[in-house]
């Protein structure tokens, strides 16, 4: 036992003594951590609030239903299931749900900034499903161009927008008329109402509103183009109204609790459509989890109260100023980003000039007391166990309480090591000792739960 506390410590002084730039990562309040922590560890609720398979769930269900009222105030729409164990979790419930085994699902390549759970080969969204990827276009913007292309060739069920690595503004609304106008294209031939995606759909009627049930059912079952965002990264931003929100565009929205929105690991899934929520939710449970984690459910109630906050506000718009201090510092240090830039809260560096690998960089900054993790980039020629791109984001540092300064600083490092290395200089001990000792009196200076 003494064993697993010792490990425990030594896990939470390396992480007060370090740099924390991995954008998936951040630290939750006192208040999640007590309540994950709680007696609530010992209770099984399989079910939903108020049909539950277990008795003794009076008091679950009222938490798991404050958490539900509490996220969907905080998001601002009309249904929400506060019970996926993560995010990854959440997007196979809404593929369980939306889709049949081999059905084509529409996904960000992994190459462009996607996630694995968006249809890759080596996930179950790539081997239960018909996967097809779209990229980015010579600028590192999201191709919308080739999004409507592959919507006609490969008619796919579902279209997953949303990103791991990607620090853009995605235009939801763009994307939302895109399917539309794909779900609707219909046109009348000599009486003759034909759908071009689907000819076997053709009717005799010119108006949607006048097609017989079973066909429009037929329709909705297996021919539409449902369009679903994974908003797991910039959750925190949507909810301050820092960045558009999905939710006004998409059927279903789904997201992890921690990264930017700063709670417990976990997931949630969203719609403003009820009767696709209850679809969904069949799906959750019994389609994919046993019992839910109440300990967790509490958690996220906290936190999604905490992200209502002006105080949230404020700390979502200083993770822009910081990373906007960060993009300054590698433009002047010819440090290629992906994209250009940034308008959320990560840096996609692009090393492909640089002669260096991600991985590379990774290990040489972690000994230093930097945390970063290697990032596959688009047309990358390096393989995933390499890369050729290194993912920063600002999320947990801010937390602690590091400004545009320290930041800046911290990019400063980065750049002038990456440089270093990439012309072969030879660095000294002697600098990486210095610049260790940099980092750890910054970290002091910034505890992550005060002293």
């Amino acid at each position: 036992m003494n064993k697993v506390f010792d490990l425990i410590e030594k896990e939470r002084v390396r992480q007060e003594n370090e740099v924390c730039l991995i954008a998936s990562e951040n630290y939750t309040s006192k208040n999640v951590m007590k309540a994950m922590g709680s007696i609530l560890t010992n209770k099984y609720a399989e079910g939903y609030p108020e049909h539950r398979y277990y008795g003794g769930c009076r008091y679950i269900d009222e938490i798991e239903q404050y958490a539900i009222d509490k996220c969907e105030e905080l998001f601002k729409c009309n249904w929400a299931n506060v019970q996926p164990h993560s995010g990854s979790q959440a997007n196979q419930a809404v593929y369980l749900a939306l889709c049949k085994p081999g059905d084509t699902i529409l996904g960000m390549d992994l190459n462009a900034g996607g996630h694995l759970t968006h249809g890759s080969k080596v996930s179950a969204s790539g081997k239960l499903y018909n996967a097809v990827s779209y990229g980015l276009d010579d600028n590192g913007i999201i191709n919308y161009d080739e999004i409507r292309e592959k919507l006609y060739k490969h008619n796919p069920r579902v279209l997953v927008v949303g990103a791991s690595a990607y620090s853009r503004i995605i235009d939801f609304e763009g994307i939302r008329k895109i399917v539309d106008e794909y779900n609707n294209q219909w046109f009348v031939d000599n009486g003759i109402q034909y759908n071009y995606t689907n000819p076997k759909m053709s009717v005799k009627y010119k108006d949607w509103n006048f097609i017989d049930e079973e066909t429009k059912d037929d329709f909705e079952k297996n021919h539409k183009c449902y369009l679903m965002v994974d908003m797991a990264h910039i959750a925190g931003l949507v909810a301050t109204g820092l960045h558009p929100s999905p939710l006004p565009y998409a059927d279903v929205v789904t997201s992890t609790t921690h990264k930017t929105l700063r709670g417990p690991r976990g997931g949630i899934i969203l719609s403003n459509n009820v009767e696709l929520g209850k679809q969904i939710d069949k799906a959750v449970f019994p389609g994919i989890q046993g019992g839910p984690l109440e300990h967790v459910i509490a958690g996220k109630a906290i936190c999604f109260e905490e992200a209502l906050t002006s105080e949230f506000k404020q700390y979502q718009e200083q993770i822009l100023k910081n990373i906007k201090a960060m993009e300054e510092v590698f433009n002047e240090a010819d440090v290629k980003m992906m994209s250009g830039g940034s308008d959320n809260h990560l840096i996609l560096l692009d090393l492909k000039d640089k002669n260096i690998s991600g991985k590379f960089v990774e290990d040489q900054l972690s000994n230093i007391g930097i945390v970063v993790n290697k990032n596959a980039i688009k047309d990358d020629p390096k393989p995933k166990s390499e890369t050729s791109g290194i993912r920063l984001g600002t999320a947990a540092i801010t937390t602690r309480g590091f400004k545009e300064a320290e930041c800046a600083k911290i990019a400063a490092t980065i750049a002038t090591l990456i440089n270093f290395w990439s012309q072969g200089v030879d660095c000294s001990d002697k600098l990486y000792s210095e610049l260790s000792k940099e980092i750890q009196e910054m970290c002091q200076k910034h505890p992550i739960y005060g002293e």
